[in-house]
């Protein structure tokens, strides 16, 4: 299975976001337009766009307020990424050089500001005021999941509760919001746009569990990074969580040497790798992504069976079973 797979309901309705998509970033300003048209050849597998696509469909059919809901999210969406290269000094993105590595990273902020001001503007300007609501506070709280990441990365003391605090926040909250936007696109049915957003934070936990896991267990043709990455930028996730909680004192304090150093973590990042698989941390991710996937599933239960559904329902096997 593809996500072409996944995506066969809503295809043509695809094709005219990504037309409408790249017709709402035309700019009059020559380096913007430069910089936008490198961003639109990054683009990954817009599973956003698709998440408003198949939230539309499910709940009676993709309208044109569907698409101005997929811009909003896909314009955001390229925002964070932008900044967050920024934060996080990287030099690639999905196999290219980032804007940051290209124009450095006062432009990059720049451009990422245009992208998220145009998302904005483009809610105003349509009145999509629900949308603008919805948009907001999935930017409040990506932001605030980054900045509890940073804080609790420097401590070193980041819990289970904490990690699925941040990826709740940084993740799941705007695949919650692109399919709840979707579903509120065709429908002012509550228990459908809700079941929709139970759909979506769940799946983005899961998502991005499986997402770390590839850290340890990815091939790194495949995945574009290579194994150990997250562990030499000082990235505590749940399969190193859970080998911590695990370890005796002098395992921890082992642990926790190497990843308070730099030099440590660039030259013994197996170590650690080894020391996860040793205390069953990759079974344990696992499991608990797995338990993600079934109450993101179990969200959907009451909404009413079609193709949209079974696509629904695709979409979190496709992430379970995601090798990139």
């Amino acid at each position: 299975m593809n996500l072409q797979d996944v995506a066969f309901p809503v295809t043509e309705e695809l094709k005219t976001f990504r037309q409408q998509y790249k017709k709402a970033l035309k700019t009059e300003n020559s380096l913007v337009d430069k910089v936008v048209r490198y961003i639109l050849r990054q683009q990954g597998k817009q599973i956003r766009p698709l998440l408003v696509m198949l939230g539309a469909k499910v709940c009676g059919g993709v309208q044109e307020k569907s698409y101005r809901a997929g811009i909003m999210v896909e314009l955001l969406h390229s925002a964070t990424l932008i900044h967050d290269d920024v934060v996080d000094g990287a030099e690639m993105r999905r196999g290219l050089p980032s804007i940051n590595a290209l124009w450095k990273n006062k432009i990059s902020v720049l451009i990422g500001d245009y992208m998220l001001s145009k998302g904005l503007l483009f809610s105003l300007d349509n009145k999509d005021y629900l949308f603008l609501h919805m948009v907001s506070d999935a930017v409040r709280r990506m932001s605030e999941g980054e900045i509890l990441q940073i804080q609790k990365t420097r401590s070193l003391d980041i819990t289970e509760a904490d990690y699925l605090k941040v990826i709740s926040d940084k993740t799941a909250s705007l695949l919650s919001t692109s399919s709840a936007m979707g579903a509120a696109s065709v429908t002012d049915d509550k228990e459908k746009i809700q079941a929709l957003k139970d759909y979506g934070e769940y799946l983005g936990l899961a998502f991005q569990i499986r997402d770390d896991l590839l850290d340890y267990t990815g091939d790194s043709k495949k995945t574009g990074k290579q194994l150990g990455i997250d562990i030499r930028d000082k990235k505590i996730t749940l399969p190193l969580i859970y080998a911590l909680r695990n370890a005796d004192r002098s395992e921890q304090k082992k642990i926790k040497s190497i990843l308070k150093s730099s030099k440590k973590r660039a030259m013994r990042s197996r170590e650690v790798v080894e020391f996860v698989k040793a205390k069953g941390g990759l079974e344990y991710a696992a499991e608990v992504a797995e338990g993600f996937a079934s109450r993101s599933l179990a969200a959907l239960e009451k909404i009413e069976d079609n193709d949209a559904k079974r696509s629904l329902c695709l979409l979190v096997d496709f992430v379970m079973k995601r090798q990139n």
